[in-house]
Parts: C-alpha cells; structure tokens; sequence
C-alpha cells in the first residue's frame, strides 16, 4: 500500500551511476546503508485511523545502490509493547515505529514515512492506473467498507454491513485507486491469499508494477503529472526528513539499481508468538547480503 510511496522518493532514472557516496554526508548511514520504514495508515475519520495497515522496510546500500524491500505482518505480537507492531506508531508516534520495527528486524531506522490511503488512490489515478499481473483468483467476504466501521447494521450480530465482497481474477488487470487499494490491503481472502505472507507478496508486486509505470514516457514525460504526484506526495505524507537532507536522499534514490532490488517477508514460521527474534534477525541479515 505505500509502493507510490516509495517511488515518489526513490525512483531514479539511470543517473545514479554518476554520483559516489562521498556526496551523501547529510544523511544517516550504517555499514554502507540507509534504511527507511514506510508505513501505510487509513488516516481517514475512522476508529484506528493511524493504526499502520502496511509496514514495510527498506535498505538501500550507498556504494552500489542495491534495494532491499522486507515486509513486516501488521499483526506481529510485540512483547515490549504487549501489543501487535500496527499499533506502535498509535502509541509512541514515529519514535516508537522506528524503535519497535527496529528492535524486530534487528536492523536500525534512520527516516519513516507514513502515507495515508487517500494519497494512495489519487496517486494511482493520476497515473492513469496501474497494470498489475494477479497471480491468484481470490475472494475476500470481508473487506471492510470506509464510514461503516461503527455501524449497527440493524441488529446484525455478524455487522455484515460493514463490509462487501471482493473478487480478482486472475491474470493482467489495469487498477485504479481504489481497485489497487483493496488488492494491497485485502487480508481476510479465501485460501492462501488471506495469509499475511500473501499480502505481502501482492504489495511488493504492485510496487513493481508501479514502478514500471512510473517510469514510462507515459508519466516521465509528462510534467503535469508528475506535478500532481508531488503534490500528493506533500500533502499525504508526513515523515521525519529535515529540509536539509532532501538533497542527499534524492541523490541518494538516483543510485538504486532496480534489477538488483531484493525483497522478502516474514513468514508464518518466523512471526509465531512468542518468538526471541533471533531468528528473524538472521533472516534480515541474509536477505541483506
């Protein structure tokens, strides 16, 4: 749900391979690296507006510009907070998310961002939409309804008005905002694709089928558009990035290589509760090699 998110700030355009790592003295940096938690939230008037949806990390190696993507289940039991990890940027703001996500992959945060759904939607649509290849055909009974979250639903025990039904096909399908919305965030899907392992697959998947729209002349050329997304880029994403360091990390994201761009997400064997977490961190610390 934060893929826009991540490509409005670090999508380069080939130049990166004329910029060295001595430029980045501006920015936070670790053994070579970058990293960055994106968090996606509703944000709109609704009960847990601002528990994260999506959480993703991000690690970007300053001297040969390779990106890894690792996803983290919203519902991973946090022992620190007693809590599931959605709920540390409610509780503690961005110092808590960095921390609790930290403390999880045993990596540390430098910068967070945390974009609401609207910016997603009208990010997508000003693109013209999004071509996404659906690996699976799922049906999900209970994706919730924006507005319905305290209906009563007339006495309905199981509030099925709440929520409506979705169904993807498998196969291309062209997505506008709110089509897109529902794909990255359904999580109550029929069979494998309502684990969170799924979920998170389909959100790295969009997030390269973003990316390739990004980058067609289709938007690239197209200084309109590309006006609108900054826009939406200001005015639904907050972050903790000082005015200072915009040079440094837009340099910076001219350096990703995107063909060497790794992902990966934790699986239902690592995120069993409880957990001592070493195991994930050893993860991590593959996926980063």
């Amino acid at each position: 749900m934060v893929a826009f998110l991540i490509l409005l700030f670090f999508a380069g355009f080939g130049l990166g391979h004329y910029f060295k790592s001595t430029f980045f003295k501006g920015i936070a940096r670790h053994e070579g690296r970058t990293n960055f938690l994106l968090l996606g939230i509703n944000g709109r008037e609704a009960s847990g507006a601002d528990l994260t949806d999506t959480i993703i990390f991000v690690s970007l190696n300053t001297e040969n510009g390779k990106a890894v993507l690792i996803s983290v289940p919203r519902d991973f039991w946090v022992k620190e907070i007693q809590a599931k990890v959605n709920t540390a940027y409610h509780y503690g703001g961005f110092a808590l998310a960095k921390k609790t996500v930290a403390e999880i992959l045993g990596q540390p945060i430098d910068y967070i961002f945390v974009l609401d759904f609207d910016g997603f939607e009208r990010a997508v649509d000003i693109l013209g939409g999004v071509e996404v290849e659906v690996g699976r055909s799922f049906d999900d009974y209970q994706y919730p309804i924006a507005g319905k979250e305290k209906d009563l639903c007339n006495g309905d025990k199981e509030f099925k008005c709440r929520y409506e039904h979705i169904h993807f096909e498998v196969g291309k399908q062209l997505m506008d905002g709110k089509t897109a919305l529902k794909y990255v965030r359904s999580r109550n899907a029929e069979g494998e694709e309502g684990t969170d392992f799924a979920r998170s697959l389909r959100q790295q998947k969009f997030l390269e089928a973003f990316r390739q729209k990004l980058i067609s002349p289709q938007v690239y050329l197209q200084p309109k558009k590309l006006y609108l997304l900054s826009q939406v880029f200001q005015n639904s994403v907050e972050m903790d990035v000082s005015c200072g360091q915009y040079g440094d990390l837009a340099l910076l994201a001219t350096k990703i290589n995107w063909r060497m761009m790794k992902t990966g997400t934790l699986s239902d064997d690592l995120v069993v509760h409880p957990n001592t977490g070493e195991e994930i961190h050893q993860f991590v610390q593959g996926v980063l090699r």
